[in-house]
């Protein structure tokens, strides 16, 4: 039982390992008594965050992450979520990450996502960067990317419809706001202008439109 949830932390930040036999609602009291018991030991900071050891939904790591805010004093700045979870990965994400925070507003990343990122935050987050296929942005609020969307953009992730996606240039593989799903057609044409736009729901549909001063009018924050 006390293997059941490991607690590893590195120079920049702390890796979860988390038994993939026991049942999910067992580990999610198991991590919020793991937490709870370390907390003054993991202190008040500002870290990266990775699982290691069983598969999780979107779902399931927003969960573990507010079980894990509720029983520490931690502050999770980013999860790193790769097939290659090396303490360099870990420290450049970190690091891209702070060095975009400073302001604290935790809205803003600097760099690239490469293929097998994924960045998951809680407020709204602008992508100083390029958004590259593999790589993934979760937000409970809206998506802003300064750079090209080659990959996957979750917006609204707690439900929220009204989210929308903007991105200077929009190539993604998936669009995702609230539970509604846009893919991106099998064959793109090869005379596409690249110009800013922008992604929303109307009527359960999602829609991709040239980002201008009338959409931005009609914009709900």
């Amino acid at each position: 039982m006390n293997n059941s949830v490991i607690i590893k932390g590195t120079k920049s930040g702390i890796i979860v390992v988390l038994d993939s036999s026991i049942d999910y609602e067992d580990l999610k009291e198991i991590v919020a008594k793991k937490f709870k018991e370390s907390a003054k030991f993991l202190g008040n900071a500002s870290m990266a965050l990775t699982f290691e050891g069983r598969e999780l939904t979107n779902g399931q790591q927003r969960e573990l992450l507010d079980i894990i805010n509720e029983n520490s004093d931690l502050h999770i700045v980013c999860v790193v979520d790769t097939d290659k979870e090396k303490e360099e990965i870990l420290s450049r994400s970190l690091n891209d990450r702070l060095m975009a925070l400073q302001s604290n507003t935790g809205q803003f990343y600097k760099g690239n996502l490469r293929s097998g990122q994924v960045l998951e935050v809680e407020s709204s987050i602008i992508v100083i960067g390029d958004v590259n296929n593999g790589a993934k942005v979760v937000s409970k609020g809206n998506i802003v990317i300064l750079g090209a969307l080659k990959g996957n953009a979750f917006a609204g992730a707690a439900g929220n419809s009204n989210a929308f996606v903007v991105a200077l240039d929009m190539e993604p593989v998936q669009i995702r706001i609230a539970d509604t799903i846009g893919r991106a057609p099998d064959k793109k044409s090869k005379n596409v202008v690249k110009e800013p736009k922008i992604a929303f729901v109307d009527e359960g549909n999602i829609y991709i439109e040239t980002l201008n001063k009338s959409v931005l009018n009609d914009i709900q924050l």
